[in-house]
């Protein structure tokens, strides 16, 4: 086990909006180093959200990140020969990330179209409360709820 846990590095603002948020989400979805590449598909979605949507794309984002995040997981856990599925909740940078994950992997899923599209479909049904990251969402919450007779093993 460490000693001391390493020290989280800051991540700047993106250039329009000045969002930590936007600039990890931008590092998610590129591939091959092309940041310029990711950045365009971003800020295209976000200009599809605000000519669908009539929103401001931050909030559209920010609240598509927080509907898709998961407040309990289940973990793997070894008693005695047996692997339990232990329901634990999720800390809040893991729970970002997941979501991010979840979000660019719903919208890379989707079928046709240019990925900004994809992208600003996904992000303005997750902001809905509909859409495959959420059900990703849900599907993890019954996880946890069908396990939660294993909660007391929790380490």
């Amino acid at each position: 086990m460490r000693r001391s846990k390493p020290t989280k590095r800051a991540i700047p603002g993106d250039v329009r909006h000045n969002s930590a948020l936007v600039t990890g989400f931008v590092n998610r979805l590129m591939r091959r180093g092309k940041r310029s590449t990711a950045t365009r598909v971003v800020y295209g979605a976000f200009d599809l959200i605000t000519a669908r949507a009539k929103r401001d794309p931050l909030e559209v984002f920010e609240q598509a990140i927080k509907n898709a995040s998961p407040m309990l997981e289940v973990k793997p856990r070894r008693v005695g020969g047996a692997t339990y599925q232990v329901p634990v909740e999720v800390a809040a940078d893991r729970r970002t990330a997941l979501a991010i994950r979840w979000l660019l992997a719903a919208a890379r899923a989707r079928g046709g179209k240019s990925m900004s599209e994809k992208l600003a479909g996904e992000l303005m049904d997750a902001a809905n409360n509909t859409g495959s990251a959420i059900k990703r969402r849900e599907e993890t919450h019954k996880m946890a709820e069908a396990n939660r007779a294993f909660a007391h093993y929790r380490w």
